[in-house]
Order: C-alpha cells, then structure tokens, then sequence
C-alpha cells in the first residue's frame, strides 16, 4: 500500500502513522512528545504536515496513514507553523543550550535548528528555576520541562510504576512525583526510564553532570552483566579518563526495548574499582599471590581432585555468579554434577 511523501512513494504498514512512515524512512519531522514507546500523543503539535484533501494542518503522529494519501512536510506554510510552536516551546523555559547538559543531544535543539530558530522571540519563561535533587540518580530541573508527558507515560504505561503524572493546569503544569512529593522521597524505584525518554534537560542522570558533553563519550553496545535477561545497553564512555560517564538502554533492543533497571542504568561503579580483581591469585602462607592461567588451571584440579579422594565429592561446593550468561551457569553446574559428582552447587541470585 502505498504513501506519497514530498512526491516520493513509499509502502506503509497496517496501522502506522504518517509520522511513523516519514522516521522509518529518514525524513525528519519535528516530533517531541511522541516516542515508539509512549505512543500517539498529540500534545506538542511540532509535528505538523499538509495533506492533500484534507483542511489545515494535521498532527502527524496520531494520523493514521491510508492508502493513496498525499503529504507534504516541508512546505513554507508547514515550516512556518512549525517554527511558531517551536519558538513558542523554546521561550517557555530556561533552555540554555551552551550550559546544559543535554547539549548535543537534545530533541528541541534538534527541531529549532532544522527550522532555523536562532534564539527564543517571546519571554515565556519562569522567574523562578525549580529544581529537584533529592534522588539519588536523578535530578530534576522543572523550568526546562515542556510538559511533553513521554516521561509519565513511560512511568505509568511501559514501567508501570505510577509514580509520574501531572500537577495543575494551563501554563502552571508541571510534572509531579507521587502528587507533589519530591522525588527522593516518592515510591520512584530509580529505573531511569524517565530519564531515557524525557527529549530535552529537564530529567537527567545526576552523575553525569559536569562530567562530560555528548560529543566527548564513545557510545560502547554491550549486555548488562547482572542478571540473566541479556538487556542491551550502551555505555557513553569518556576515553581520556577511561571511566563510564552514563548508561543508556538501546531501544531497538527485543529484549529490553531501552528499560533497564536500577542496577543496569546506574550500578556500574564496580568496573572503575580499585578492588576489582584483575589476575588469577594464589594463596600461600595466608597470603595471595598473582599467577596465569596456565599455572591456575592445573592446579585447581590437583586441588579438587585431593578434596574428591580424601573426603567424598559431597565435600565440594560450588558457586557462580547470576552475572555470567544462562550458558556459562549451565556449563558450570554440568562441570559440577558430572565431572565432580555433586548437587552442591548454588549462584548468587539475589545482587
């Protein structure tokens, strides 16, 4: 079934949105209040387009794409109209690019410099900057919110948590935490999901501030190593430093679809310990000593197999790791069961 954008053809799936259509097929329309994730909002309405036979300017992130349809997104009365609501949402906080931290990432940047907006035209914005830092991961800066609703979303429909929803009306809304509690001291569970979907500075990971711009950190994919799940993440790793600044959830992971927990987003201090053991150790005497792995191995087996002789397989216990793959669990319980004759064996389930 076919869709006309800008005069270019392309297929469109049962149920997709015009706006849906137009990403998956790299045309940029500006868009803040809508993610895969959160669904058709409607609320922003930066994502304006013609369309052919139909009156005024559409949202194209709740209209459904049909057959035949004919759109337009770039047009000077969309660009236009699209630039107006744009400013109207820049003027309407502090969002001071040059000190923020979502500089170089940031979705309103991103769609006031592809409509040409230099700086606010209106003075919108709130004498008063309300701040929340009373969470441990998660700081909360309300002046540069622009009431977008992805992050209540996020927390009531794909987390479920229910923490996030909003207080008041009109030009007075505001994102509250458990009906106006701060966040530190709401049921918030710290997944960072909020975090992840809020397009502009308005929720940001806390130890990140100061700490580096997008520019600055390589994004490294990777897997969480906790639990068993395989959530995909990426890491925005400072080189210089070599440290981990952030951790992001890949959104277009089956698996995880961008979420991860407390300990997937924001435990990751462990990599950069000084206590972090780094080679095989010995112990002799009551004190350990580095080894290799080629003088490891042998002697791990003389040591089991003594054990086995003298004092029965049951003598032997093992214990792995909830961190390594389901693959790597089994391989070890196999390891304990057929080579040394034991069901002793147990992993640390709970981290």
């Amino acid at each position: 079934m076919p869709i006309f954008i800008n005069g270019r053809e392309f297929e469109l799936k049962p149920g997709e949105t015009v706006l849906e259509v137009a990403l998956r097929n790299d045309i940029y329309i500006p868009h803040l209040c809508f993610h895969p994730k959160t669904g058709k909002a409607g609320k922003c309405r930066a994502c304006i387009v013609e369309v052919e036979g139909r009156r005024g300017l559409l949202t194209s992130c709740n209209l459904v794409a049909e057959e035949g349809m004919k759109v337009v997104t770039d047009s000077k009365q969309v660009k236009d109209a699209q630039k107006i609501i744009v400013d109207l949402i820049l003027s309407s906080g502090h969002h001071d690019c040059l000190s923020c931290e979502q500089n170089g990432n940031c979705e309103l940047q991103d769609a006031a410099y592809y409509l040409g907006i230099e700086r606010p035209s209106f003075d919108l914005a709130p004498a008063e900057i309300e701040t929340d830092n009373s969470s441990e991961f998660i700081f909360v800066d309300r002046s540069k919110c622009i009431s977008c609703g992805r992050c209540v979303e996020g927390c009531t429909r794909t987390v479920v948590n229910e923490v996030l929803n909003f207080a008041n009306r009109g030009f007075e809304t505001r994102i509250s935490f458990d009906n106006e509690l701060p966040m530190g001291e709401s049921t918030c569970v710290q997944c960072g999901e909020c975090v992840q979907l809020c397009p502009v500075g308005a929720i940001i990971d806390s130890r990140m501030i100061g700490r580096g711009r997008t520019w600055e950190l390589e994004k490294v994919e990777t897997v969480c190593p906790y639990c068993g799940v395989g959530c995909k993440l990426e890491m925005h790793v400072d080189r210089q430093k070599n440290e981990i600044i952030r951790v992001t959830g890949v959104e277009d992971s089956p698996t995880n679809e961008g979420m991860l927990c407390v300990k997937g987003r924001y435990g990751f201090d462990f990599v950069s310990s000084q206590d972090r053991i780094t080679t095989p150790l010995i112990k002799e005497n009551g004190k350990f000593r580095a080894a290799d792995w080629a003088e490891v191995i042998p002697y791990v087996g003389k040591k089991l197999k003594a054990i086995k002789k003298e004092f029965g397989s049951d003598a032997i216990a093992g214990l792995t790791s909830a961190k390594v793959t389901n693959e790597e669990n089994f391989a070890f319980q196999k390891f304990m069961r057929s080579e040394i004759g034991t069901n002793n064996v147990d992993h640390c389930a709970r981290l």
